[in-house]
């Protein structure tokens, strides 16, 4: 079976943005790609006279459906493939540097899949806190200035998506566990690890970047994380 990216099940996700012409540009980006849905996430200013005139009237409408949170795990508690930007990179940010590599990588997800596409603060970019809510990391190639505009980014990540959405993939994803239901599973780990001193009680956060890791390279599925929580009550 040949599939497509289906653009549908597609989110842009601003964490923070600053500026409300950043959303706005945000927007108009997001609609010359073909992707529809916007979540804005605890915004400093969201003035809608600001952010319309730069998102212009055809973007207008998805400005109007913009979700509005104001806690970045609630807002990606739906979603199954949640993938973080970042500018920064290590051996504790595994990130992918090719964003086409990426959107190819989506296609078979999209499928039966909400997928959100997060974007962190103009000026600080996501914590190691916030990449840790992310199944994987991508950073857009630079040359030495590696800071991009808000807008910028979600453009250049949008338009990968949008050539995805062109091509065909073999390859099929079944309907993979929201972050919601990752998060309960991470925290019945923590406690379930600790009580059985697998890890240690006095920096548990740190002991389960690791575990988060782990899980990150599997695609799991709902299934697989109630069969995990089973296992920790049985523990």
């Amino acid at each position: 079976m040949s599939l497509r990216i289906n653009l549908d099940n597609i989110a842009i996700v601003l964490h923070r943005p600053r500026y409300p012409e950043n959303i706005g540009a945000a927007a108009r980006a997001a609609c010359n790609m073909g992707i529809r849905r916007l979540i804005v996430v605890s915004p400093r200013d969201c003035d809608l006279t600001r952010v319309l005139k730069m998102a212009t009237h055809f973007a207008a409408d998805i400005v109007e459906a913009m979700e509005v949170f104001e806690d970045l795990e609630e807002a990606l508690a739906p979603f199954q493939y949640v993938v973080g930007t970042t500018a920064r990179v290590g051996s504790r940010r595994p990130t992918i540097s090719d964003p086409g590599k990426l959107a190819e990588g989506l296609i078979p997800i999209s499928q039966d899949n909400l997928i959100a596409i997060v974007f962190g603060p103009e000026n600080w970019g996501l914590t190691n806190a916030e990449l840790r809510l992310c199944h994987a990391l991508v950073t857009i190639p630079t040359g030495e200035f590696a800071s991009l505009n808000v807008a910028q980014a979600v453009m250049i990540l949008s338009y990968e998506i949008l050539l995805a959405s062109r091509q065909d993939d073999p390859h099929f994803t079944p309907r993979l566990a929201t972050r919601q239901e990752l998060e309960a599973m991470y925290k019945q780990l923590r406690e379930t690890f600790v009580n059985i001193n697998f890890i240690n009680a006095e920096n548990p956060d740190y002991w389960m970047g690791h575990i988060r890791r782990f899980f990150s390279r599997v695609d799991m599925c709902a299934r697989d994380v109630r069969m995990i929580r089973g296992i920790c009550r049985q523990i």
